[in-house]
């Protein structure tokens, strides 16, 4: 460990995932002198177009929009000091049961080990430490955040660099405290389709998250790498909140652990815990 420094690998679908869940730990552990590595799934060519346009609208042109979502990537992650930015420019799946699925450059309809040689190539290129990616369900059911989990799980067994692994998460403790705050400054959330009794659940109770990392000495960072992704304004309700009541809800970032080498107790509050 001597001759080189910690290394930090976050794997998100969609250029502004790597902000909200780990916009903090990226800046956090860059202002420690860890090298961090974004790999950015796919090209988000599905997102917003110019005036909020849709996929399918009128104007909306998903490699123009890819273009633009490109440029303010780049920008986020100046704002967090990412040291490396890898994107392995799969087409934007869009969202579940969208026709976009089924496109054939989708990343969703791409073979998941096909997908998890090239991230293993960049593994074994940078040697991170912690990787960090989303659950099983990608937290919330996109199908490329579902499939950036799957990839990721399957390059780690395929090269057993990292030392440790991460899911992202949310205390469910935290989202009534979001729903009440984004309430007082007047957003509603939509309702979600179908009995709510269906819906899964968000997140996870507080005592199954075994990590909680103080980033908010980096929230300027963390809500200036979300506010670059100008485009999907509309979209990243967070930014209503403004730069300190945003610090003040979003200045932990959560995680379980799901692999690790260094036998450092469970409970933890950073990311490095047994590695430094």
């Amino acid at each position: 460990m001597a001759d080189r420094s910690l290394t930090l690998m976050a794997v998100h679908a969609h250029p502004d995932d790597e902000a909200t869940s780990t916009g903090g730990i990226l800046a956090r552990y860059a202002a420690e002198g860890v090298t961090t590595v974004l790999v950015t799934c796919t090209d988000g060519g599905c997102g917003d177009g110019p005036g909020g346009s849709k996929p399918g609208d009128p104007g909306h042109d998903p490699a123009a929009v890819a273009a633009m979502r490109r440029a303010e990537l780049e920008a986020s992650c100046e704002a967090l000091k990412v040291t490396h930015l890898e994107t392995l420019g799969y087409a934007d799946s869009g969202m579940m049961g969208w026709a976009t699925n089924d496109l054939p450059d989708a990343f969703w309809n791409t073979p998941v080990a096909e997908a998890a040689d090239r991230l293993a190539e960049l593994i074994r290129r940078y040697r991170p430490d912690v990787v960090v990616t989303y659950d099983e369900n990608g937290f919330y059911g996109h199908p490329d955040h579902i499939q950036a989990h799957r990839i990721t799980m399957a390059a780690v067994e395929r090269t057993g660099i990292p030392a440790k692994v991460y899911w992202t998460t949310v205390p469910r403790s935290a989202f009534q405290e979001f729903g009440r705050v984004m309430k007082e400054i007047g957003v509603e959330f939509p309702e979600p389709d179908g009995p709510a009794e269906e819906m899964p659940q968000l997140g996870l109770p507080d005592d199954e998250i075994t990590t909680w990392v103080d980033t908010s000495a980096y929230g300027a960072q963390k809500f200036a790498s979300l506010a670059a992704h100008a485009s999907q304004a509309e979209n990243i309700f967070f930014l209503q909140l403004g730069q300190d009541r945003f610090t003040e809800l979003m200045g932990v970032e959560t995680f379980v652990r799901v692999h690790d080498t260094t036998g450092a107790p469970a409970r933890e509050d950073d990311l490095f815990a047994g590695l430094r």
